[in-house]
């Protein structure tokens, strides 16, 4: 756990006093720099007072505390000194890179970019647009995404906590808009980076503009200023630890009285009067091994005595997110009830930067595992912050979040996208239609070209046409419009189902010729493309016009389905025949057809005869008694017609 300590607030600005109660803690060179941070600052800010009504030198300061409580570096409070200087000095970054090093400089730039977030949202977001817990959620990997360096956030957490230490002096609708940004981004922020002291005040300070009324009953019903409340559980904590000592039971022991906003979120959460909670001051005790969890659980109930319905015991039965920990509550001095934790360090240090995720626990949204650990890893880094200051090359690097990039609609929604996405990419993430119809784009109120690489924070307006299509352009690697796999996709479909419609359009026009070349004018085409094997008569048109079906196995199935009708409508065809005879037979009553004699059985003008439609060669003439007509019938009847031969003939024999 992170924990800020308690220094006094800045009353004025006798920076010589500010800097000395620093002695001892930073080398000389550090204080040095602090120092000469300052008066590069002060004529920069003089006169210069924030929204709140504090002097911005002040505030630079009052951040700076509040690093210094985290245990920061003297880069990280040297920057937050000069937070400020870019909106002062135009050539800033060659004359802090110059007096204070590249780190410094560094830190500010990633200060800069996220001030482009403020300034955003102070104007273009929609209230809308920023009420879902899911744009919030965005938001907040957006801030994480934006920053390289870690320090930079928490730069930004410590300037917000000032902000609200003297948000009275704004006006209303500030302090709305600033407390609900704060409560929405920031204070989830801090909980995530585990910077709990913080995340405490920023949540207590804004839900005291937001929920005024609510804030001021349950501080009224708590009966007892901060510093009593703190006193008491100090006592708590100092009678525990004794009787644990005594007790042969090494144990940390740590505790804080519950925050204003918690009481009021638990009371909200659960339906609960004030008189219902129980863990209004809450204790947690950490040991080395589960033996002694239950151990130290019964020094704490034989010490106090412990409230029955409220015991959970998550070692015996962790939960589903793998959270153990012992939770009691007992009646302490002066009848005050007191919530205990009892846990391993290795349990707490789980629940605090492993597989329990407590942070998304508390915030009730759902997994994301690639995110929880790269928040994992951030977490250890302020872990590790103390044993690696004195390194040369502290690891403060937040490359980890260089797979997405994150940008606002100009309704202030919150777009995520891969690595180096295009306005192409931004446009087809929103809409598959926009895409197509995509013609230009604007980056931060300014026109740009349509693969240029989208940067974190910015906001992103596509210029369209009312109707329109891709260009193949775009599916170009060489050229850049497009990184996203999914807008790549949806460019190709768009250009394959132009092959369909073109091929449907080729097909449809094939098969009514070959219609019209039969005669047959009333059809169901759907039956039709199901007995050539195709689902629907789109894919055999398809497959017409693509040529992997032919018109030929279209007309076997026409003559197959309509052999009456297709015989009366058939031109007659000019076809060199081996029979002088064919065109004197009378078919089903119709002379002059086209007809071929059977090589199998050979009929003559004597004999009985039929006609049978063939697959391929037109109508054959067949002896009545043909065992292979005979045959040719029993398969396929519709195909057997009968005939005779014409008149004339009959006359010559």
């Amino acid at each position: 756990m992170v924990a800020t300590q308690h220094l006094p607030l800045i009353k004025d600005l006798d920076t010589a006093a500010w800097l000395s109660q620093f002695g001892g803690i930073f080398t000389p060179l550090e204080l040095a720099a602090m120092a000469r941070a300052i008066a590069f600052a002060q004529p920069l800010y003089a006169e210069q007072i924030e929204l709140t009504g504090e002097p911005v030198l002040q505030h630079a300061l009052g951040a700076a505390t509040i690093l210094y409580g985290l245990k920061m570096d003297a880069d990280t409070l040297v920057a937050a000194i000069l937070h400020s200087v870019p909106n002062f000095l135009a050539d800033w970054r060659e004359a802090v890179e110059a007096q204070f090093g590249s780190r410094v400089s560094l830190l500010l730039q990633g200060l800069a970019r996220m001030e482009q977030l403020a300034a955003f949202n102070e104007t273009g977001a929609t209230p809308q647009a920023m009420q879902s817990a899911a744009q919030l959620e965005q938001l907040r990997k957006m801030v994480l995404s934006m920053v390289e360096d870690i320090r930079v956030v928490l730069i930004k957490l410590a300037l917000r906590t000032d902000t609200l230490r003297h948000l009275s002096g704004a006006n209303a609708v500030q302090q709305q808009r600033i407390a609900h940004e704060t409560h929405s981004i920031f204070a989830p922020l801090a909980n995530r980076l585990g910077v709990w002291q913080i995340k405490w005040e920023l949540e207590d300070l804004s839900v005291r503009y937001l929920q005024p009324a609510r804030y001021k009953k349950v501080a009224l019903l708590l009966a007892e200023k901060r510093s009593e409340r703190e006193q008491y559980i100090n006592d708590f904590i100092a009678t525990l630890q004794s009787t644990l000592h005594q007790a042969q039971i090494v144990a940390e022991v740590t505790g804080r009285p519950k925050h204003i906003y918690s009481i009021l979120n638990k009371m909200q959460r659960k339906g609960l009067n004030f008189e219902q909670l129980y863990d209004v001051r809450a204790v947690r005790i950490l040991v080395d091994s589960v033996a002694d969890c239950y151990a130290a659980l019964g020094v704490v109930q034989a010490l106090w005595p412990p409230i029955a319905s409220e015991f959970d015991d998550y070692i015996a039965r962790p939960k589903s997110n793998n959270y153990r920990s012992i939770h009691t509550a007992v009646m302490g001095a002066r009848g005050l009830p007191v919530e205990v934790q009892i846990r391993t360090h290795e349990m707490h240090q789980t629940s605090e930067l492993g597989v329990a995720a407590h942070w998304r626990y508390k915030e009730g949204t759902k997994s994301d595992s690639k995110f929880d650990q790269q928040i994992v890893w951030l977490r250890q880094i302020l872990e590790w912050k103390s044993e690696l200051v004195n390194q040369a090359d502290t690891p403060f690097k937040n490359a980890s979040f260089g797979e997405q990039v994150y940008v606002f609609t100009p309704q202030g929604k919150v777009i995520d996208l891969p690595a180096n996405a295009t306005p192409v990419d931004f446009a087809y993430r929103l809409h598959t239609d926009l895409g197509h119809r995509t013609r230009g784009a604007k980056i931060n109120g300014k026109i740009a070209p349509l693969n240029t690489k989208l940067l974190n924070g910015q906001r992103v307006e596509i210029l369209t046409i009312k109707h329109g299509a891709p260009s193949r352009d775009w599916l170009n690697p060489q050229l850049g419009f497009l990184q996203s796999t999914g807008a790549r996709a949806k460019v190709r479909a768009w250009f394959n189902a132009q092959t369909i419609t073109d091929s449907i359009a080729q097909g449809r026009a094939l098969l009514d010729k070959e219609l019209q070349h039969w005669g047959v004018t009333e059809l169901n085409q759907e039956k039709l493309a199901q007995q050539l094997n195709y689902h629907k008569l789109d894919d055999l048109l398809a497959a017409l016009g693509r040529s992997t079906l032919t018109t030929r196995a279209v007309a076997r199935a026409l003559q197959s389905a309509f052999p009456q009708k297709i015989i009366i409508a058939a031109p007659v065809l000019k076809v060199t025949t081996q029979h002088t005879l064919a065109a004197q037979i009378s078919v089903g009553g119709i002379n002059n057809l086209l007809t071929k004699n059977a090589l199998c059985c050979k009929p003559e003008g004597h004999d009985s005869i039929a006609a049978y439609i063939t697959g391929h060669h037109g109508i054959t003439i067949h002896k009545a008694n043909c065992a292979y007509l005979v045959r040719l019938a029993r398969a396929r009847p519709e195909r057997v017609l009968t005939a005779q031969w014409a008149a004339t003939v009959k006359a010559k024999k």
